[in-house]
């Protein structure tokens, strides 16, 4: 059974003066001003309430917090840097929960070139952490457009992909240990930076992606690995999805696992970017309807990955493979590469509302996906404008639809936006994937989710989530559903 709104109450007054001495008047904020920017997502389609925003300094702050609003049967709605996009850190509308923000626990607390690992608290911005692994010869390998504004906190919470999971993997696979505030207000201390703990079921995977529905995230150990001695980045030209995973597997076996970033990006997407985003040109001499960039690396005593780059792609153009490529010269360069790659979303917000859908099909069915489901949704939509964009090497494309350009796109969303989401979501299902590959369900996600869930799946998630948050305090409304109070007999 799904918890009912019902069991939730609004913060009482003696609650908030509790918290209000508790956290002081640093981690007890009214002003409305700063509230204001936390109570909308980062796409601006949902928005929520709350009289107070707390935000905590200490575990011990953030569990004492819990504990009183377990005890009052209140909610809570972490959040982190609110980069998200499916509104998973957006309080209700009713302002009947309380906001607490991680961003001023934001001490990194050891790192260890011993070890390989960082242990950051939630409120870590990942630049800052791209910037404590350089400073010892480390790096993180995770990197997203939102870097510097996502937390930590956030990143573990909502399973982060990002540029480098094609080597890495997704924040799973760079979570070593966890701290977290479960839903009684039990601290669960599980930091050490082991690679092996077979101590039965992996709490910090639980945790890890549950969108703070379990328990809030205080702290994560993180793993680092070797900096890089030198970088190769490419921008290159080519006819189609296909040849562009053909590309893929063709250096994956002539230069291996210094293959980190594979990103497809369509015409459409940068021509987009070169219209909204000021400082951009495009990369290569004429338009291509496909196009990759790529980012090699090299190691210190390994060979150069400009070189190896360099043969690997004029072997793939002699090969008709590829059209066009240019590889940076320099870093400004190569950032002005990534920049392109990276603005395709904030380009997109810029021209308007869009329905974004952040799909993952198997790696072999994504070129057909590409290519025949985009034909079907067009059909079915006449005029709509598909961006295709993202991870091929992992089987992650953004597939979103712009409405079309005669049509006020707000119209068009509200009378076409639920059965053009769901035509998506279908066909990516028959594919053998998933309507989230990165960014979690969150409350933009949800009926989609249940609706095309397994039973076993959703009746899994609810009897951890009862288990674990009986009062169902934590986050409610995202990742699973809250049934309304059932109507008096």
């Amino acid at each position: 059974m799904f918890r009912h709104m019902a069991d939730l109450r609004p913060p009482s007054d003696d609650l908030l003066a509790r918290l209000a001495r508790l956290l002081g008047p640093q981690g007890f904020i009214t002003d409305r001003s700063d509230i204001e920017p936390w109570l909308t997502d980062w796409r601006g389609r949902y928005h929520g309430e709350s009289k107070v925003l707390l935000a905590p300094r200490t575990v011990q702050d953030v569990a004492e917090v819990v504990r009183l609003a377990a005890e009052a049967h209140v909610a809570i709605v972490p959040q982190g840097g609110n980069t998200g996009t499916v509104a998973g850190a957006t309080p209700p509308a009713d302002g009947t929960a309380l906001l607490m923000s991680l961003r001023r626990m934001n001490s990194i607390r050891s790192i260890s070139t011993a070890d390989n690992a960082v242990i950051a608290e939630a409120g870590v911005i990942l630049s800052v952490l791209h910037d404590a692994a350089a400073e010892v010869g480390r790096r993180f390998p995770l990197s997203l457009a939102a870097k510097g504004s996502a937390t930590i906190g956030g990143l573990v919470s909502t399973n982060a992909g990002g540029t480098q999971v094609l080597r890495f993997g997704s924040m799973r696979n760079l979570l070593l240990g966890i701290e977290a505030v479960l839903p009684d207000g039990s601290i669960f201390d599980g930091l050490a930076t082991l690679r092996k703990d077979n101590r039965g079921y992996d709490l910090r995977q639980l945790l890890a992606g549950a969108e703070g529905t379990l328990g809030v995230v205080t702290a994560a150990s993180l793993r680092l690995v070797p900096a890089i001695a030198g970088r190769a980045v490419a921008w290159i030209g080519l006819a189609s999805p296909d040849a562009a995973l053909t590309l893929l597997r063709d250096l994956e076996g002539t230069i291996g696992d210094s293959v980190e970033s594979f990103e497809l990006v369509p015409a459409d997407a940068l021509a987009l970017v070169l219209r909204n985003i000021p400082n951009t040109r495009a990369p290569l001499a004429k338009p291509h309807r496909w196009n990759v960039l790529v980012e090699a690396v090299g190691l210190h005593g390994g060979a150069d990955p400009v070189e190896a780059l360099q043969d690997a792609l004029a072997a793939a153009f002699e090969a008709g493979l590829i059209e066009d490529a240019t590889i940076a010269a320099t870093d400004v360069q190569a950032e002005a590469l990534w920049a392109l790659r990276e603005s395709i979303s904030e380009a997109e917000r810029i021209d308007g509302p869009s329905l974004k859908h952040d799909i993952a099909v198997p790696v072999s069915a994504m070129p057909a996906f590409l290519r025949e489901e985009r034909t079907e949704v067009e059909a079915h939509f006449p005029g709509v404008r598909i961006i295709a964009f993202g991870h091929l090497g992992d089987g992650n494309i953004h597939f979103n639809l712009l409405p079309p350009e005669a049509e006020d796109r707000d119209h068009w969303i509200a009378r076409f936006g639920a059965a053009a989401s769901a035509a998506v979501h279908d066909l990516v299902v028959a594919r053998g994937g998933t309507l989230s590959a990165e960014h979690g369900i969150g409350q933009a996600k949800l009926a989609e989710f249940v609706r095309l869930s397994d039973p076993v799946r959703l009746r899994t998630l609810q009897a951890i989530k009862q288990a674990l948050d009986p009062h169902g305090i934590m986050n409610p409304g995202k990742l699973l559903p809250l049934a309304p109070k059932p109507a008096a007999p």
